[in-house]
């Protein structure tokens, strides 16, 4: 089955569960996104590939590819929009992962770990200061840490827990919270972040 976003194909392979309205879906996305901000996407695939590697959704070569097993059309909108936001950093790197951006993120990783110490929740130093992504930190906040407690913990620290992972998961989940939330809510959490996505917005090259 294929559908659009604009005129981007979306390539369906197997069902999907009843709940989950692919024309819908397409439609949202036109509501929410803008067409130059898909400019790095050229088809959207809706199934299980071995691409995804266990993932729910994922970017790779100019195609975004989703979990047909995803139950409901908000879950696909969350995939989606956060795979747009990595489709942008090739693009827009330079503008996005400058000094200041860099500078905000440790800053929340520092306070990060404080909380955590204070927790009993022990790991090397040394990985809250590597802004890029440490299976060894990813695993510690999904397993040791468990990601229900650290959304209690973080609240208002980062858009959502998987933002600590590293820098890149901190824009991808601020460009989600922005577009399915509120800007307002990415500006009190995250000035920064806020301003990269504001710059991409009234980019005109």
């Amino acid at each position: 089955m294929e559908s659009h976003i604009y005129n981007i194909p979306l390539f369906l392979v197997g069902d999907p569960p009843e709940e989950v309205d692919i024309p819908a879906f397409c439609s949202k996305v036109e509501n929410l996104i803008p067409r130059r901000l898909l400019s790095n996407v050229e088809m959207v695939y809706v199934g299980q590939f071995r691409e995804l590697q266990g993932h729910n959704a994922l970017f790779n070569n100019g195609a975004i590819y989703i979990s047909n097993l995803e139950p409901t059309n908000h879950d696909m909108l969350e995939d989606f929009v956060h795979e747009v936001a990595h489709s942008l950093e090739h693009q827009f790197a330079w503008q996005i992962y400058d000094e200041p951006l860099i500078n905000e993120f440790k800053a929340k990783r520092r306070t990060l770990k404080g909380i955590l110490d204070a927790q009993g929740f022990k790991i090397s130093p040394l990985l809250y200061d590597f802004t890029e992504h440490s299976q060894k930190f990813d695993d510690f906040l999904a397993h040791e840490v468990g990601y229900p407690r650290l959304l209690t913990l973080t609240l208002g620290l980062f858009s959502s827990p998987y933002g600590a992972t590293s820098i890149q998961e901190y824009f991808a989940n601020g460009f989600e919270k922005y577009f399915l939330d509120s800007p307002y809510t990415v500006k009190k959490i995250s000035p920064v972040l806020h301003q990269k996505i504001e710059e991409i917005l009234n980019d005109e090259s």
